[in-house]
């Protein structure tokens, strides 16, 4: 185990596994191996950041029932999503550069989903290409994210890369058109420290170096129904819209051809104080109707949380941050753990409700009881951060270079 550094930048090389009695512990633990502005990049959420707190504290509002004489034993979290098999209905969301966390990047992400049998996502702004993670994760299912750009050529390269790739599906994001207001960004001047596949081989290494809101300038702002035709027309891939929080873009997204529904609000990074996901899953739920698949991601930090989203209608559910964490702190065995602990909530809520399958899940009695949200200010507020640990691991070198060749020495 060490840390090796790109251009100056800090990187895990850890491939091991993690001991946790929950994942949230991951979180203060990471910060001892990441750089303060990386850190906050995952953590954080948009302006005061009260939805980012509510996508947690919301599973809240829904209770589980417990079941008695439910007469089953060893229930299995083993599922299938569109043919796919899976050992696990917790997926990998979407997130750019993981880099930040580990020198592996996705590569390291998509055989940590691998080992646990997961479906693993790689997004636009990814650090290694999508022929990269294919190589490595075999023939493991995998997905990809889609941030769609103004240029159609660049659109264009990245399906056809994607499906050459044998990716399965694309989901197309549409709740981040342009980049929420990222307070703890701008207090830590985060720009991405390490280039993104798809821009290095279009445009000759943009990204590194760009901060969120320039990344998100290049993104198409105008996106409607005829671009899911055109994508699915071009990649030849069912298309999932990204981004749907209620009934009303639940139906257009349904007419407009999607092959599936995410039910995301961008894990609190877009819009503060849109509505927790879990509290809209049930609405949109009732508007799919059962005619396309459902994923579900935002605040999931328990197996109960999987639970939860379940019962309500999704049929995967997606983390993000906890995973980063897993990554950075363990490499591909750290994010494989994360998964796993996650499955072992799961296993427990599922024998205490008489649930042997995950499709009895959809049968679980969940109540709904109203509540009285928070108004804290931000964890990046003045008021209430942090002092920043430092330690040899987490810090940013100066950069020498080698006059021969040019190379970055470290």
């Amino acid at each position: 185990m060490m840390t090796v550094y790109f251009k100056g930048f800090p990187q895990s090389d850890r491939n091991e596994d993690l001991k946790m009695v929950n994942v949230d512990e991951l979180e203060e633990k990471v910060k001892q191996v990441m750089p303060e502005a990386a850190y906050y990049y995952i953590a954080s959420g948009a302006e005061n950041e009260w939805t980012w707190r509510n996508n947690t504290t919301a599973f809240n509002h829904f209770q589980i029932v417990p079941r008695a004489l439910g007469n089953i034993d060893h229930p299995s979290t083993a599922t299938n999503f569109m043919g796919l098999d899976l050992q696990t209905p917790v997926m990998i969301s979407p997130i750019a550069c993981h880099g930040i966390a580990h020198q592996d990047a996705e590569v390291a992400t998509a055989l940590g989903a691998k080992a646990a049998g997961a479906l693993f996502t790689s997004s636009t702004y990814a650090n290694r290409s999508v022929e990269d993670i294919a190589a490595a994760a075999g023939d493991s299912p995998r997905f990809f994210q889609l941030y769609l750009s103004k240029d159609w050529k660049f659109n264009e390269m990245i399906l056809k890369a994607v499906k050459a790739a044998g990716y399965k599906g694309i989901l197309l994001t549409v709740d981040a058109l342009v980049s929420g207001y990222r307070e703890a960004n701008l207090r830590t001047n985060f720009t991405y420290p390490v280039p993104l596949d798809f821009f290095t081989r279009y445009l000759g290494g943009a990204g590194e170096g760009q901060s969120v809101a320039q990344m998100y300038a290049s993104s198409a702002q105008k996106i409607g129904p005829a671009d899911i035709l055109k994508i699915k027309d071009i990649a030849g891939l069912p298309v999932f819209v990204k981004g749907v929080m209620s009934a009303e873009d639940a139906y257009l997204a349904l007419g407009s051809g999607a092959d599936g529904i995410v039910v995301t609000n961008h894990g609190g990074r877009e819009v503060d104080t849109a509505p927790a996901t879990i509290d809209m899953l049930p609405e949109v739920a009732q508007a799919v109707a059962g005619r396309v698949p459902i994923i579900f991601d935002s605040g999931v930090r328990r197996g109960s949380h999987v639970f939860k989203a379940l019962a309500l209608g999704a049929d995967l559910v997606g983390i993000g941050r906890p995973y980063l964490y897993g990554l950075a702190l363990g490499g591909p065995k750290g994010v494989a753990s994360v998964i796993r602990q996650l499955n072992t909530e799961l296993e427990i809520v599922m024998q205490l409700t008489g649930c042997k399958t995950i499709a009895d899940i959809r049968r679980a009695d969940i109540r709904h009881l109203p509540y009285t949200a928070d108004n804290l200010p931000s964890n990046t507020d003045p008021s209430v951060r942090k002092a920043y640990p430092i330690t040899q691991e987490n810090q940013m070198q100066a950069v020498t270079t080698d006059c021969d060749s040019g190379a970055s020495a470290h």
